[in-house]
């Protein structure tokens, strides 16, 4: 059996009977057993370096560890003085915008196996604009002690490192004895456990999982791998775990808590956000939607709102008595020959749009009239683009919502502003979003994307429902309309339609590439998903695909790509 040098006190012999490890100190006769050796040593195994200290013999397949420790090494102390257990590209303000996210005090590192030797401090993580950050510190003792002095402390300090600059994390929560998490660096290195002796391991995991992507392995439960996407290949054999959980959608209540005394939005920014983890209860959507639509400006207040409702509805109504009051002319012929083409593209498509809702069922049903009159006038008020099939896909929910023509008319007319070009002659919006497509799944599955490639795939032309109608049709109706407005909200980008192809594509790619599916087979495929993907998961998985890419999924995405916002 195949023996491992680990640094210690002491000198031991180590067996193992099952998972009953059996301890015999030198110059000792009898055994001590203990069933977690790693809480007997608070330490780790490097390779098969032999150490400074004291050593003992251990059998490699004892313990299943991942990194190595050099926590009282003394080169692991210049490292650390030396500011290189930090990566050179991380950067950190005290100032600057620095918020504390997550707080713990009397969380220890233990140097030796003396309990008088350890070392208490501060566990935090700060949050400065979009990167995360741990720090430990520790307490300024009032009692001299003889092993360790200030200075030997404070080379255990950890300085803000970068969670771009974490590899894993691996915990240790037994129900019975201490807790402790070890964070290892992208180097290798690993910094000394950190022992949570009044708990708090699950809060601390449960506030990195709000700010970075995590997975955890499928062969040691507890060890957790930070921004892991250099193998898509290996994705799905982990298990997902990221970021804040979908919570409940946002109620009157707390809607009336976002607003100041005269109806003004105090924090866009954080009422985005929390639509975006819940989405909004149905009772608010005719008010809040207008708000992600840009109908009313977040800083209007309540009197300027019903007079602004109050011109559009004047303004509405002259629009639509341009097009009901057409008559026969020379002026008028071209116009009106488009018309009539107009027309009768509307009324063949409305009378087929969403006709199983109550909303919109039955013979000679007025919502569907309006939903007619609606589009007319759009297709006026537009000339340019007119009319195109799509258009009464993304018009329905909105009148479904608004319950008003005026109201739906506007909403609708500053969607289309978003996505107007997916309906050019050129189709110029929707290819902008196919190259986007293309270059993301570059960046975040290059293996999948070299398939795609490889079988003249890579134009993304099968996901061209999805981007067209924003997933319209591969949603329940109340499911669409929470993942609309989650869109609307932007966030955390603007383009999250594009991760959330991605995101469905990754979760199928195993069959998709195992089954060697060509152009015509994928086309059906993809298809077929419709009502049958999970609207939770996809968003969860695209948050992380978004947060993942970062930069360079930003960057991938060219100027001008739908949704345009102003």
């Amino acid at each position: 059996m195949q023996n491992m040098i680990v640094r210690t006190f002491m000198c031991v012999k180590v067996l193992k009977t099952g998972n009953l490890f059996k301890v015999k100190k030198k110059g000792e006769k009898e055994e001590s057993s203990f069933y977690d050796m790693e809480a007997y040593f608070h330490c780790y195994f490097f390779e098969n370096k032999l150490l400074k200290h004291l050593e003992f013999q251990i059998p490699a397949a004892m313990l299943e560890m991942e990194a190595q420790d050099l926590s009282d090494d003394a080169d692991y102390a210049a490292a650390s003085q030396e500011g290189m257990l930090s990566s050179k590209k991380s950067s950190f303000s005290d100032l600057e915008n620095a918020e504390i996210v997550y707080l713990k005090e009397k969380v220890t590192i233990n140097p030796t196996q003396y309990a008088a030797d350890r070392i208490s401090g501060k566990l935090k993580l700060i949050k400065q604009d979009s990167s995360l950050f741990m720090t430990w510190m520790p307490y300024k003792s009032r009692i001299s002690n003889a092993r360790l002095s200030e200075r030997d402390k404070s080379l255990y300090t950890i300085k803000p490192v970068s969670f771009t600059d974490i590899q894993s994390i691996r915990v240790h929560t037994p129900k019975i004895g201490w807790q402790y998490a070890v964070v290892i660096l992208s180097s290798g290195l690993a910094y000394p456990p950190l022992y949570f002796y009044n708990g708090g391991v699950q809060e601390f995991l449960a506030t990195i999982k709000q700010h970075v992507y995590i997975v955890r392995s499928s062969e040691n439960t507890n060890l957790f791998h930070i921004n892991n996407f250099e193998d898509p290949l290996q994705f799905d054999k982990i298990s997902l775990v990221w970021g804040k959980p979908r919570q409940s959608p946002l109620q009157l209540e707390e809607w009336g808590m976002f607003l100041d005394a005269e109806g003004r939005v105090v924090s866009p920014s954080d009422l985005k956000k929390r639509i975006f983890y819940g989405g909004v209860d149905h009772s608010l959507r005719k008010e809040i939607w207008k708000f992600l639509l840009g109908f009313y400006a977040y800083d209007s207040t309540y009197t300027q709102r019903r007079y602004l409702s109050t011109i559009k509805k004047s303004e509405y109504e002259t629009l639509k008595n341009e097009w009901q009051s057409i008559s026969i002319s020379t002026e008028q012929s071209i116009k009106e020959t488009q018309f009539k083409e107009t027309k009768f593209l509307i009324d063949k498509d409305v009378v087929r749009t969403d006709r199983m809702l109550p909303f919109y069922e039955g013979d000679e049903n007025e919502n569907v009239n309006i939903l007619r009159d609606i589009l007319m006038t759009y297709s006026f008020y537009n000339f340019e683009i007119g009319y195109c099939q799509g258009m009464n896909d993304f018009l329905s929910p909105i009148l479904y919502v608004m319950e008003d023509e005026s109201e739906a008319f506007w909403c609708f007319v500053y969607l289309m502003e978003r996505f107007g070009p997916n309906f050019k002659h050129d189709q110029s919006g929707m290819k902008f979003q196919f190259f986007a497509l293309s270059k993301l799944m570059e960046i975040l599955d290059k293996p999948l994307h070299d398939y795609f490639e490889e079988n003249n795939c890579l134009n993304y032309l099968f996901c061209f429902r999805w981007i067209l109608v924003q997933f319209k049709r591969e949603f329940e109706y109340e499911e669409i309309m929470r993942l609309w407005e989650i869109l609307w909200t932007h966030y955390p980008s603007e383009h999250l339609h594009l991760y959330i192809c991605i995101a469905i594509l990754k979760t199928h790619r195993i069959k998709i590439m195992g089954e060697l599916m060509d152009f015509d087979t994928l086309f059906k495929y993809i298809n077929e998903l419709s009502c049958h993907i999970d609207l939770d998961s996809v968003l969860s998985y695209s948050e992380a695909l978004c947060m993942s890419a970062g930069k360079n999924g930003a960057a991938a995405i060219p100027p001008g790509t739908p949704p345009v916002v102003a």
